[in-house]
């Protein structure tokens, strides 16, 4: 079994982790997630921590990646995850009005981008967005989305980038 699978999942208090026949589903104070069986893979609850166990005769490759999405999970409904994104440009501009995202990002017309379910979104300042979800994989992905409206350019480093993220610049042509 892979090192990553050993690990047990401590579960903090109010998070509850059920084992039903074909999901596995934890509940917290963010919310509900639940995620497949992987095949050959075995979770059991006894006070508090979650461990991993393998089916006899089978890889380990499912192990260390149902433990990791486990511990996502929990991390999730007890933390909650979050992306911040930075609009770096004149003119670049984020504003929120109800559920969508209005992005002003040099465009003849703005890009509004409406919050998908389970995922909100604030917009601290101008140029700052802030995505909050209990989903890793879903917080991830709209932030993915968001920042491919207008990815950082290597000239100017103009576009949305992810908050420190380092944006390599070429060197522009010389005459």
């Amino acid at each position: 079994m892979s090192r990553v699978a050993k690990q047990p999942i401590t579960l903090p208090k109010g998070v509850e982790l059920v084992v039903g026949a074909e999901n596995i589903s934890v509940k917290g104070p963010k919310g509900t997630l639940t995620v497949h069986h992987l095949p050959g893979v075995s979770v059991a609850v006894d006070n508090g921590v979650a461990t991993i166990s393998l089916a006899e005769g089978t890889d380990d490759m499912f192990g260390g990646t149902a433990r990791a999405l486990l511990a996502n999970m929990v991390k999730g409904v007890s933390d909650g995850y979050e992306r911040k994104l930075e609009l770096v440009g004149v003119g670049y501009r984020a504003s929120m009005a109800g559920k969508s995202l209005n992005l002003s990002l040099g465009f003849s017309h703005p890009v509004v981008f409406d919050a998908p379910e389970g995922i909100s979104i604030e917009t601290p300042t101008q140029t700052e967005v802030l995505i909050k979800g209990s989903d890793k994989q879903r917080v991830g992905q709209v932030a993915a989305k968001i920042r491919g409206f207008r990815p950082p350019e290597p000239y100017k480093g103009k576009g949305v980038r992810y908050a420190g993220e380092k944006i390599t610049m070429k060197e522009a042509k010389k005459a």
